[in-house]
């Protein structure tokens, strides 16, 4: 179902093959246009002031303190973990990482020249939360990365290029089997599968720069190797 919500996109729009031999993603027309947000998805960062001190970090980098106590502020109320089956707050986990890459697009598209991609504050909050959450809250974390990969927009390409990143910066095995694992869940389900999903799926274990196949995890079953291998022809 999750899937079958994420593939979706405009009518009036032809998904180019994700599995076309040297796709230019970048090049594409769509790529820079954002899509619509009509949910009112930042109330969920009012309580405690978070979207304010979000906005003070991204913009000062202060308080310095901000960081190292941000994971504490996803967790959820004791009272309601049972109910959401966790002990984080996911609506706030998916309404920080889509707030946060909105602003860094922003910040992007009014900038003159290139900016890279890691040297900003929302990447630094990004790997901030990768490299200090628990395996529940980092899995929590990319997993509201993964449903920003869907058709040809802006969020796509911005949160496509982040995951890769994020892979390829992360010095822990377990954190890039957890982004492995976080789209290869959805990729070994039945049809539709998100067209942004695809694409960054097939640029990591593509592309050399990630040296994906080196790593132990992507021999664990002949099943999933045999995947991967499907994937690199």
């Amino acid at each position: 179902l999750r899937n079958l919500i994420l593939s979706a996109f405009p009518r009036n729009m032809r998904l180019p093959d994700p599995f076309t031999r040297n796709l230019k993603v970048d090049l594409l027309p769509e790529i820079s246009q954002p899509p619509r947000v009509l949910s009112d998805y930042t109330s969920a960062l009012t309580a405690g002031n978070l979207k304010q001190d979000i906005d003070n970090w991204l913009k000062t980098k202060q308080p310095a303190s901000f960081l190292s106590e941000l994971k504490n502020r996803l967790l959820a109320d004791p009272g309601t973990q049972v109910d959401m089956r966790s002990k984080y707050n996911v609506p706030v986990i998916n309404a920080l990482v889509l707030y946060v890459g909105m602003q860094a697009i922003n910040h992007f598209q009014n900038r003159q020249g290139h900016t890279p991609l890691t040297h900003t504050a929302h990447m630094e909050l990004f790997q901030q939360l990768l490299n200090t959450l628990d395996s529940e809250g980092r899995y929590l974390f990319l997993s509201a990365i993964a449903n920003q990969l869907r058709y040809p927009n802006s969020h796509t390409h911005y949160f496509s290029r982040t995951l890769l990143y994020l892979f390829a910066d992360g010095g822990q095995e377990v954190i890039k089997e957890q982004v492995t694992r976080v789209l290869l869940e959805r990729l070994i389900v039945n049809r539709p599968h998100p067209w942004g999903l695809l694409i960054t799926f097939i640029e990591l274990v593509k592309n050399p720069e990630y040296d994906f196949r080196s790593h132990s995890f992507t021999r664990c079953a002949s099943d999933i190797e045999r995947l991967f291998d499907n994937v690199n022809r």
